[in-house]
């Protein structure tokens, strides 16, 4: 095999492979937004113990880039490339986090809290999944038209997100003695808009993987 078709190869396996992260976070998020809701203490913890497993992931992937970088030794596009794939990586890593983190959250509240959950959390949960199927879209066939789509769409998850803070805060002066779990959905739609902001970070390498030139989404 010619050492530029193993080249190729491996490329494409990297792009596979971070592909492949990209469901494991989302999984990470439906789950954990159905553990908020449901107050699902028991798959709240599964999903802090399978964090592991996105991690070890985001390791797998780094090495892979890492040892074709000192291999092949790429210059320009290619080197761009193997650039932005570690920049894609570490993004969708710390979206998992962002999923832990509101696993966490429907730990502290616990299975007894007789609150409501905001319904829109539900709602950001679905902005932020449609986000992520369509940087990874953009990803997978290196479309910046498609890239391009995720500002309108962080634009809406910010402002779900600005109407579920005030509302939370309001709800915090008829009920004082509820504040900390209030809190605690606050801070789930907190980590729900920085798993949006990580995908329009997504968006923004794929914009300077295709065209060489910075740009912001967000």
């Amino acid at each position: 095999m010619a050492v530029r078709e193993q080249f190729h190869n491996d490329l494409q396996r990297i792009k596979q492979a971070i592909i492949k992260l990209a469901s494991a976070t989302e999984e990470a998020l439906c789950m954990s937004v159905d553990a908020l809701f449901n107050q699902d203490v028991i798959l709240a913890n599964r999903i802090i113990s399978q964090d592991k497993d996105i991690d070890k992931q985001e390791f797998s992937i780094n090495d892979r880039v890492i040892l074709l970088i000192a291999k092949q030794q790429p210059v320009a596009e290619d080197l761009r490339r193997l650039i932005i794939a570690l920049r894609i990586t570490n993004d969708l890593e710390r979206m998992g986090d962002n999923a832990k983190n509101i696993a966490k959250a429907a730990i502290h509240l616990g299975e007894d809290h007789r609150l409501t959950i905001h319904e829109k959390i539900k709602n950001m949960r679905d902005i932020a999944l449609e986000m992520l199927h369509t940087a990874m879209n953009a990803f997978e066939f290196e479309d910046i038209s498609i890239a391009g789509k995720l500002s309108e769409m962080d634009d809406k998850m910010d402002e779900t997100y600005e109407q579920v803070i005030k509302e939370m805060l309001e709800e915090t002066t008829t009920n004082p003695e509820k504040t900390q779990y209030i809190m605690q959905m606050a801070f789930s739609a907190r980590y729900m808009e920085r798993f949006a902001d990580h995908i329009t970070n997504i968006g923004e390498s794929i914009l300077f993987l295709v065209k060489g030139e910075s740009y912001k989404l967000n």
